[in-house]
């Protein structure tokens, strides 16, 4: 059982700081609140690690000039919550460029020495890290992979604010699909049937025609039985939705989008970037204009991969790609690369045919570098309201649950789209990690409810 907490009295002459700020407080005393999270020892010197959710900074405590933090913290076990007094001390060797030179240590809890930590510094399993999950958070690695995420969402959501688009949220409980049947999770709605969301565009289509400009941020579901490194059964969406706008305005805002948030956290973020190990120089060729190649040119990418032996199996065209087709199409290219024009028979029934050829959509993924594949994914939307009501039909999609939706190319229906994009897949590429399970504080996968 934990050990009772210290009603330790704070003391207050001392500021109360953060360590990603301690450089405003170099040659003052200062107050850290926060865990140890490593303790080296060496004789009378003790060379202890704190951190408080904003970084980690070490201390340096010699017995003979600090008693009482000596004592406190010799043989302090690891994630113990302490508040720590001392002087802030420039040093070129530290990680962060400053110590901590401890003249007082209040141990507000500690971990009991009969049931310590189990995240120590050493290697763990993934299976036993995603069972500690709520614990593995507190490592600097996962810390540093959240708080990208947190700008990229920050990044996000600026860029649409600040470009006229108003913020609509979607319901997550639905009567209807929107991207197909077979990946929905059902729940009972008061002895009706009813869906969690798997997108919500075709709600925020809505509100662009009261509004114009619109999007939506919220989480969606989808019930695929898959393990692959891409996927999540539950995941945070982005999806703007645009009135009298065509496919080039869709492609032009994706590409907008995606250079901004690569700017913003290479900005903002670089330190993170470089704590994970992630390359910045491949960041730092993300600039428009993207490449832009129709699904034919990227099918004939894929043939000739073929042909040279680097891919297994040749591709059929009319089929929609899988991880490994778009793996090996955006590993050709230092930057995101524009797919359009897929066949319409493998994409949604909502989707505005070419009017070149009907036989393909008005759609577009954006697929990232580095063998990440689709991050986007958005379409022109059908404007007319008898093909929407024919692919209603021809999708076997139940007409009464789109009675609404048709409603919007009844009553000042005109040419629209937008696009959605998955948070946990644009973190993994811009951080560079081989699974987004890393990228959400608590993945949901097919065999992961826990923690």
């Amino acid at each position: 059982m934990p050990t009772e907490e210290v009603k330790a009295e704070v003391k207050t002459e001392a500021p109360v700081a953060r360590i990603d700020e301690i450089g405003k407080h170099e040659g003052q005393t200062v107050e850290l609140r926060g865990w140890l999270y490593n303790l080296r020892e060496s004789g009378k010197l003790l060379f202890p690690q704190f951190r408080d959710g904003s970084g980690v900074i070490q201390g340096v405590v010699p017995k003979n000039q600090a008693p009482q933090a000596f004592e406190a913290l010799k043989g302090l076990t690891q994630e113990s919550s302490v508040i720590v007094r001392g002087k802030v001390r420039a040093d070129k060797r530290a990680p962060g460029g400053y110590e901590l030179d401890v003249s007082d240590v209040q141990v507000v809890q500690k971990v009991p020495e009969d049931d310590p930590y189990p995240i120590s510094l050493k290697e763990h399993g993934v299976d036993f890290l995603m069972e500690h999950r709520h614990l593995w958070l507190r490592t600097p690695r996962q810390a540093a992979i959240l708080r990208i995420r947190a700008e990229i969402i920050k990044a996000v959501r600026d860029f649409f604010d600040s470009r006229g688009f108003v913020l609509t949220d979607p319901p997550i409980l639905t009567p209807a699909a929107c991207e197909g049947t077979t990946t929905l999770f059902e729940v009972d709605y008061f002895e009706e049937q009813a869906f969690l969301t798997q997108s919500g565009q075709l709600y925020i289509e809505a509100t662009a025609m009261a509004l114009g400009k619109v999007y939506s941020f919220g989480p969606t579901f989808r019930a695929e039985k898959s393990k692959t490194r891409r996927h999540l059964t539950e995941f945070w969406m982005v999806e703007p939705e645009m009135a009298f706008a065509e496919l080039d305005d869709i492609m032009n805002l994706a590409e907008g989008l995606l250079t901004n948030i690569v700017g913003r956290v290479l900005e903002k973020r670089r330190r993170e970037l470089e704590l994970i190990g992630r390359d910045v120089a491949q960041l730092e060729k993300i600039a428009a204009p993207f490449p832009r190649i129709t699904y034919d040119e990227a099918v004939q990418i894929l043939h000739k991969g073929h042909a040279e032996g680097k891919l297994d199996t040749k591709f059929v065209w009319g089929g929609d790609f899988g991880s490994p087709d778009e793996t090996y199409i955006s590993a050709q290219f230092d930057r995101p690369v524009m797919v359009h024009r897929y066949p319409a028979e493998v994409k949604a029934f909502y989707m505005e045919p070419d009017p070149q050829d009907p036989k393909l959509a008005l759609c577009v993924d954006v697929l990232a570098p580095e063998g990440y594949g689709e991050i986007i994914g958005g379409s022109q939307r059908i404007a007319s309201y008898g093909l929407l009501l024919q692919r209603i039909h021809e999708h076997n999609l139940p007409e009464a649950a789109f009675k609404w939706y048709l409603d919007l190319r009844k009553y000042g229906g005109n040419p629209h789209g937008g696009f959605g994009m998955g948070i946990e897949r644009a973190v993994a590429w811009i951080c560079g990690l081989e699974h987004v399970r890393e990228t959400i504080p608590f993945p949901r996968m097919l065999h992961r409810l826990y923690p």
